[in-house]
């Protein structure tokens, strides 16, 4: 149980009564004595009155939502129950808020009387502008008497975090045959050979006359053709390089983030099987892929772990590896590169603008460039 006590300006008042008795005593003065008596008596009194008039309260805390995005504002509601048989003093809530990769600071919450047996709540707001972890708490109740000379001060809940994850960026994910990356992906498809027998079509020219099907065209006036399906993009992987070195500042670092966060979030939206590898062992996938990528990405910072393996998770379909690291001179990238596995397409996402060596390649030195350059690969049609 919270002791009371003394505040600076309660020391003071205690201070100025030993000195009115000292002065009093040196010259016999007996009005001093009454003054430096009545300093230290009000110290008392303050004191008293604050461990009487504790409230005996108890609080819950509410945070909504739990998961932020870098520019949301979250909401901290705090329910108080008065449990006691007297109406409370006035109190003050204080709350810390510390933040990773900002500042801290203390959310003040004045509270008024509380009636006997009643509930009140009380809150704040959380702006967010970077990505990171927010612990908020302990919470405390403080309660001083009108003077502000004697405090009491009680933790009534505990600590809880709330979570800032990276900014989504809405980007479309390829299609066959359109743009440079569904021509490489069709181009990859091809060289699966045909898919399962889809049905019959009109010839057309350059089509090619082993795909002709006699019985069919014997029996009506044009040549028809044999359609096969075309083997799709089933599988996204999007690898994040962490390690120092990798990113030339710490801007482009975030950049990456965000990058990884819009690939993962765009995957799994295009109905791709999605996974996400970073360093540490890290290897996520499955249906709440892009939650867990999101409170991973929240928390990264620079490492020199090793990354989870790369490898072909051995399901049906084309697969594409997107690699976001600084340039194409990475271990990641590289790493990549030794996958050997015609299903899969690698495409570089270079944070330091570096795109030689690489034959699909985006740079991502800031997000206005990264999305452009996403999109012109994906969208872009084939020049004449």
């Amino acid at each position: 149980m919270a002791r009371p006590v003394l505040t600076r300006q309660g020391g003071v008042v205690v201070g100025a009564g030993v000195v009115a008795i000292v002065i009093g005593r040196f010259f016999g003065i007996i009005e001093l004595y009454v003054i430096g008596a009545g300093f230290i008596a009000s110290a008392a009194v303050a004191a008293a009155y604050v461990a009487v008039r504790r409230p005996r309260v108890q609080a819950n805390r509410w945070i909504h939502p739990t998961v932020l995005v870098v520019g949301d504002t979250g909401h901290v509601d705090i329910r108080l129950q008065h449990s006691g048989t007297l109406a409370t003093a006035a109190f003050v809530l204080e709350e810390p808020v510390t933040r990773t990769m900002t500042e801290d600071h203390v959310a003040r919450l004045p509270v008024p009387s509380l009636r006997a047996g009643s509930v009140s709540s009380s809150g704040y707001r959380v702006p967010t502008t970077n990505r990171g972890v927010i612990e908020l708490g302990p919470l405390r109740m403080i309660v001083s008497d009108v003077l502000g000379v004697a405090r009491s001060t009680s933790v009534i809940a505990g600590t809880d975090e709330i979570v800032v994850a990276p900014r989504t960026l809405t980007i479309d994910m390829p299609e066959l045959g359109r743009g440079r990356l569904g021509r490489a992906l069709l181009e990859s498809s091809r060289r699966l050979g045909p898919g399962d027998f889809h049905g019959l079509r009109e010839y057309a020219p350059g089509d090619e006359p082993r795909s002709i099907h006699w019985k069919a065209s014997a029996r009506t006036d044009d040549l028809m053709v044999k359609e096969f399906t075309v083997e799709g993009l089933h599988r996204c992987t999007v690898v994040f390089d962490p390690a120092p070195g990798a990113h030339d500042t710490s801007a482009s670092f975030e950049h990456g983030v965000t990058a990884a966060a819009s690939l993962v979030s765009s995957a799994v939206r295009a109905g791709l099987n999605t996974r996400f590898v970073t360093a540490g062992g890290i290897d996520l996938r499955g249906p709440e892929v892009v939650h867990t990528t999101q409170r991973v990405l929240a928390r990264i910072e620079p490492s020199d772990r090793p990354l989870a393996v790369i490898d072909n998770d051995m399901t049906d379909g084309l697969a594409l590896v997107v690699v976001v690291t600084g340039s194409h001179h990475a271990a990641s990238w590289r790493t990549s590169a030794a996958i050997a596995d015609p299903t899969i397409t690698r495409v570089l996402v270079a944070t330091n603008g570096d795109l030689s060596g690489a034959s699909l390649a985006v740079s991502a030195r800031s997000e206005d460039e990264f999305v452009t350059a996403w999109q012109a690969i994906v969208n872009q049609p084939e020049r004449a």
